[in-house]
């Protein structure tokens, strides 16, 4: 049932993004590093490897710079037009392509890099590969703004992900594991599309009374 409205519903979002996807790469090719599209090595379900598409909104070499696969707000990698995308969360688009070939769900826990994933301690690490993994989830949804999160830390970025973000954002994708449903499932999508227009909503947390807690000072800047 799932995986018919994965199918249906980014099959009609990617007729109606069409025109800003051409848009967008004309902007991208004119004004980058004349690449469109950004294919990341991601992990998947059961642990297998695919490609995750992105628009191209850093410098190609990011992954070998200073930060490596964290991005923090004020990341020099990202391209000028790149952090309008990242902000919106439009540079995520093409993984309606993903979905389409079935690599990804349109709700599941997001799918890490596999240096990203093992920051993952191995009991969660064993459920989050049971599980297709998401364009968003309820871990996207309560991190919307991560990369803000690790630029106001005190610590390096590597640190503040793998010591603050990593253990919660485990909690979170662990709770889902255990609420799927179709009802999670329509839920997740209205409240992704609900922090799209107001990023600071905690809405989430009036309808998911259950989530794990985070850490007090998580969400305070340091």
């Amino acid at each position: 049932m799932i995986r018919f409205f994965d199918i249906l519903f980014s099959s009609l979002a990617l007729v109606v993004f069409s025109p800003l996807f051409l848009l967008l790469a004309l902007i991208l090719w004119l004004t980058g590093e004349r690449k469109v599209f950004y294919k990341q090595d991601r992990v998947g379900k059961n642990g297998k490897a695919f490609g995750l598409l992105k628009f191209a909104t850093m410098l190609e070499n990011s992954p070998n710079l200073p930060g490596g696969d964290i991005t923090s707000g004020n990341d020099p990698r990202v391209l000028p037009i790149g952090r309008i995308l990242r902000k919106t969360k439009i540079n995520e688009l093409p993984q309606l392509i993903n979905i389409v070939l079935g690599d990804i769900s349109i709700v599941g826990p997001r799918p890490l890099t596999p240096r990203n994933f093992k920051y993952y301690n191995a009991k969660t690490q064993e459920i989050i590969v049971k599980i297709k993994p998401g364009l968003t989830g309820i871990g996207s949804i309560v991190f919307r703004d991560e990369e803000s999160i690790i630029q106001n830390s005190h610590k390096k970025p590597i640190d503040c992900y793998r010591e603050d973000i990593s253990p919660y954002k485990g909690d979170l994708e662990r709770w889902f594991y255990k609420k799927q449903s179709i009802l999670i499932y329509f839920t997740i999508i209205f409240l992704t599309v609900n922090s799209v227009f107001f990023p600071s909503s905690k809405f989430v947390w009036k309808i998911f009374k259950d989530l794990p807690l985070p850490d007090s000072g998580l969400f305070k800047k340091n």
